[in-house]
């Protein structure tokens, strides 16, 4: 293991068993996920901050920093999917089974692998302390939009 890296409950740190490294990962704190109760006054936030607007459902919406990358989703009180989460992001969806493999071999509760209406695909897990993460797979071409 290099510097730094040790076992967390028994779980070894992501490439420590082979010598090619880490998983490639596009950002490694990709986003963030919010609680909101009124949608239309955080998108005005979040859009006055200087992030655009890539998706824009009834229960959720995207923004992400102009030319992509780290993003904020907001999600409203109607959205069940996931609650308040960060987000870890990788470049293929290979890199996000291999995670979910390496980690349920570990013995670590995991949700099922999932893929997106956004072109995307995850998981979720939540950390020894009860925090929300999810592993998510990005497209080169980011996430998708569904605005015209």
């Amino acid at each position: 293991m290099a510097v730094g890296e040790q076992a967390v409950d028994g779980i070894q740190p992501a490439g420590s068993q082979q010598k090619s490294g880490p998983p490639g990962r596009q950002s490694w704190l990709g986003h963030v996920a919010l609680r909101v109760q009124d949608m239309e006054r955080a998108k005005r936030f979040y859009g006055a901050m200087g992030l655009e607007l890539t998706w824009d459902a009834n229960d959720w919406a995207y923004l992400q920093r102009p030319g992509g990358g780290d993003g904020i989703a907001l999600l409203s009180p109607e959205y069940k999917a996931a609650g308040p989460h960060f987000a870890f992001h990788f470049s293929s969806r290979e890199q996000v089974q291999a995670e979910h493999t390496r980690l349920q071999a570990a013995g670590v509760p995991v949700g099922a692998l999932h893929d997106h209406r956004d072109g995307t695909a995850s998981f979720y897990l939540q950390d020894p302390e009860g925090n929300w993460l999810e592993l998510l797979y990005e497209p080169a071409a980011g996430i998708g939009s569904n605005r015209s």
